[in-house]
């Protein structure tokens, strides 16, 4: 037999049974009279019913809604207008951010968000732009990716030249014509010099192919739409460039020098050897004749580990092309590498997870970038004390009271938090300053925090994951309020061009001594070109190209490099 959960309504319903039985028993066994008992106490309950209704109604009609009732009604209706509101201003913020992530116009739209997050997302990160880019680069950089969509790897194009350059036999000139960056050196120098292969193919319209080696894809995302900028593997030159040397039949410098180009057709490729030990000859690639005849050659391969672009402003040829890219000169680097170098989603982790774990909850961010040229094995204790006398004579950093284990602030006043990202080789400098700040107060009350992702002990260049750590540092520097870095080092270049910072700059020492004074503020933040030639290309003799022109000058950190500043 089932059985059955009982409702209120059955309940309900055997009260009812029960008084019908009841007046049933009444009924039948007491006298009869007009109204039952039933009857009344129905009667009695109607006429409670409807006095209820009757003095709700008339006291609604009496009185307006109670203050709690407008009151919240009101607040309802706020509520649901700001959120119509916050829409609004979400929906506005969103394409203020949009704006804001395309730096300006400076980058192209169209690309797949998640396979390079960093493109879209360092903004979030408080780094825009120091300035609007010239309306003018940025036409010309739409120009070139059109051209790159047309002419890079596995394009008809691409794949008529590279058919001809595998046969060595030319058809006639090419409709697109190629720089291909040879990767060599390391890391920072790799990425200067990739700017500035990047912008001698704007000023001589190729296109310029990266040669990928063993780890530049898995630093960097593509930078143009929809073709890779990667030189592809079955390239055929792929195997010889890479033992390309100032030695090598096909070397610009060797052919001028033995005289052999007038003896020659339009070579398919000829190799341009630009790193530091390059001779006069090779060094007569910045002069404009020679660009004339470099200009009918379809395929130039380039190796060099200098930021070469000041001279490029030195050659009349490209001085009012490049006067109209860059108005401003001293953000040459900061626009081109913002454009090209974005971290891969790897190397963005790096940065991210570093940065919001030390770095975001600061009142101030410091970089101190050391990079030490002295052989031996560190720490060395001069180059501490050079660290220290410059960024506590600077007020970069808060001197220490050695008197006192605490210092007090007046009431109400908060502790200013500074934090210290500190990136060397070795460990040894990043712990001596944070033992300074944990033993001792500072006489301003700041907070002083020191944090150094890592300390690879030595170069390693060929290494992915060092190069990854690396490229996440130079990054990571770039993201600080103001910075420190070491004299002659591409690492530091890079990051003071990607913040768009002016740092001070710690002069290299010499002899085991700190100099005196320690640094000295940057003049630009413009990277230095530490082999540029002295010649004068009309005149055919030797110059001080640093006084030429009141753009460019000798650099702060090395007294015979060059450097752009602005006028």
């Amino acid at each position: 037999m089932k059985r059955f959960n009982k409702t209120p309504d059955d309940a309900d319903a055997e009260k009812v049974i029960d008084l019908d039985t009841r007046s049933n028993v009444l009924r039948d066994s007491g006298p009869k009279c007009g109204l039952n008992l039933v009857q009344l106490m129905g009667f009695f309950v109607l006429c409670l019913m409807l006095f209820s209704v009757l003095f709700s109604v008339s006291v609604v009609l009496r009185d307006p809604p109670s203050d709690g009732v407008a009151e919240a009604f009101a607040a309802t209706t706020v509520f649901e207008a700001k959120q119509s509101e916050g829409l609004n201003k979400d929906a506005s913020d969103s394409v203020d951010l949009q704006k804001d992530e395309l730096l300006g116009g400076l980058l192209a739209a169209g690309f797949d968000e998640r396979s390079c997050l960093s493109r879209y997302q360092s903004i979030l990160y408080g780094k825009g732009l120091l300035e609007k880019p010239s309306s003018y680069l940025i036409s010309r950089l739409r120009k070139y990716e059109a051209r790159h969509k047309e002419c890079g790897p596995y394009t008809e194009s691409y794949n008529k030249t590279v058919k001809e350059l595998r046969s060595g036999h030319f058809s006639g000139p090419s409709d697109c014509k190629y720089v291909v960056w040879i990767s060599f050196s390391g890391l920072g120098n790799r990425i200067l010099t990739l700017a500035s292969a990047f912008l001698y193919a704007l000023l001589t319209d190729r296109v310029l192919l990266v040669d990928p080696r063993v780890d530049m894809t898995s630093l960097f995302c593509e930078p143009f739409p929809e073709v890779s900028w990667f030189l592809p593997s079955d390239f055929p030159l792929t195997t010889k460039m890479r033992d390309l040397n100032p030695q090598s039949a096909r070397c610009y410098g060797k052919m001028l020098k033995n005289k052999s180009i007038a003896n020659l057709t339009v070579p398919s490729y000829v190799y341009l050897h630009l790193a530091h030990d390059y001779d006069d000859h090779d060094k007569l690639f910045f002069c404009d004749e020679d660009q004339s005849y470099l200009h009918k050659i379809p395929w130039l391969m380039m190796k060099t580990d200098n930021y070469f672009i000041p001279t490029l402003f030195l050659m009349p040829s490209f001085e009012q092309e490049l006067n109209d890219l860059f108005p401003n000169k001293e953000t040459i680097f900061h626009f081109l590498g913002r454009y090209l170098f974005h971290p891969t989603n790897r190397v963005w982790g790096l940065v991210t997870r570093y940065y919001q774990a030390y770095l975001a909850k600061a009142d101030e961010r410091l970089g101190i970038q050391i990079r030490v040229l002295d052989t031996g094995k560190g720490p060395f204790k001069h180059v501490l004390d050079q660290i220290l006398s410059c960024t506590l004579k600077e007020n970069l950093l808060p001197d220490v009271n050695k008197q006192q284990d605490f210092t007090s602030l007046p009431s109400g006043q908060k502790r200013k938090s500074k934090a210290v990202m500190m990136t060397s080789l070795s460990s040894g400098y990043s712990e001596e300053v944070r033992n300074m700040y944990w033993e001792y107060p500072t006489v301003t009350g700041e907070v002083v925090s020191i944090f150094q992702p890592s300390h690879e002990e030595h170069q390693q260049t060929e290494k992915q994951m060092h190069n990854q750590k690396a490229w996440a540092e130079m990054y990571l520097l770039s993201l600080t309020d103001v910075l420190v870095t070491s004299g002659w080092s591409t690492f530091g270049y890079v990051a003071q061009g990607l913040g768009g910072l002016k740092p001070w700059i710690l002069y290299k020492p010499e002899n085991g001594t700190a100099p005196d004074p320690p640094c000295r503020r940057a003049m630009s933040m413009e990277p230095c070109f530490h082999a540029p030639p002295f010649y004068d290309c009309k005149a055919k003799k030797g110059i001080d190209t640093g006084v030429l022109v009141p753009h460019v000058r000798h650099c702060e950190d090395m007294s015979w490099g060059l450097k752009l500043v602005d006028n």
